[in-house]
């Protein structure tokens, strides 16, 4: 087990590239907002910034991790492709798309951000899908993209994947939080090397995490809040999480969570905890 004793404390990713243990997110930050944001972000103290083509704020993160002042290459920085650049030629102009959004070299994770599924693209799903990392796989020889990985793959997509892939997948991004533990996704991914990171470590919105009894009853024994439980839970499993908040107060909050252990039977009162709500999204269900 890694020692982890701060938000950049590093996992090496299965190509040897270092990632910090906490990222910071940006899902339904708008861009008039995500400029300061992210400067606010990195000025705290994150390194990890974590952004997409569909949020429709790339622009403005580049020009946020530009006004921190902080050097390119002390930063890590991830987006990733949405659904309507699937396939071979249309993921090559997606990525160099973000690059000059971002006024980015490179970045240092691309993700794919869903899987194409047989529901939308019946028998020719997976090659859709071999396609795009294809192109990915030319990026990251080119010097463009420093890891690949995916977004909310689950491990008969990997599978699939892995029969035409020539680069393994560094990390999978999933919604994991309490409530909504991805317990055995979690486990085959760790076994086969794949870094999981975790979006809405905090449930998402309309989401009960944060009120949820049981939560707050350990808040109250740790002396932290029901924020800080969340995400310290998903560190003990291994699970990289992406906090996101535009409140300097609550982003420092996100920080501080390496002063604290949670007890094994704490861990698993909160792996049983019911659904708390969230996206909870069956990737070989969404039409988008």
């Amino acid at each position: 087990m890694v020692e982890l004793k701060n938000i950049n404390s590093i996992y090496h990713l299965n190509n040897g590239v270092k990632i910090p243990c906490v990222g910071y997110g940006t899902f339904r930050t708008p861009a008039d907002v995500a400029e300061k944001a992210v400067a606010d972000a990195i000025d705290v103290g994150y390194r990890l910034i974590d952004t997409a083509a569909v949020y429709g704020n790339e622009e403005a993160v580049g020009k946020g991790i530009k006004d921190s002042g902080i050097d390119r290459h002390r930063l890590f920085i991830t987006s990733k492709l949405w659904n309507d650049h699937r396939g071979y030629e249309k993921a090559k102009q997606a990525i160099d798309e973000t690059l000059q959004r971002m006024q980015l070299d490179y970045l240092d994770l691309y993700l794919i951000h869903w899987p194409a599924n047989q529901k939308q693209f019946g028998t020719r799903a997976a090659e859709i899908n071999a396609e795009t990392w294809r192109a990915m796989e030319e990026a990251y020889h080119e010097g463009k993209i420093r890891a690949l990985g995916l977004s909310n793959f689950m491990p008969h997509h990997i599978v699939d994947l892995m029969r035409t892939a020539e680069v393994a997948p560094a990390v999978d991004q999933i919604e994991v939080h309490p409530g909504w533990p991805h317990v055995e996704e979690v486990k085959y991914l760790q076994a086969h090397n794949i870094l999981v990171e975790g979006w809405a470590p905090l449930g998402g919105q309309g989401a009960k995490v944060m009120t949820n009894k049981t939560m707050l009853q350990l808040a109250d024994k740790y002396g932290k809040t029901a924020a800080q439980i969340s995400l310290r839970w998903l560190i003990q499993r291994g699970v990289l999480p992406l906090p996101k908040s535009t409140h300097r107060e609550r982003m420092v909050q996100n920080t501080q969570l390496f002063d604290f252990e949670l007890s094994d039977e704490d861990m698993k009162k909160i792996e049983a905890l019911p659904s708390l709500g969230g996206q909870c999204a069956d990737p070989d269900d969404v039409d988008f």
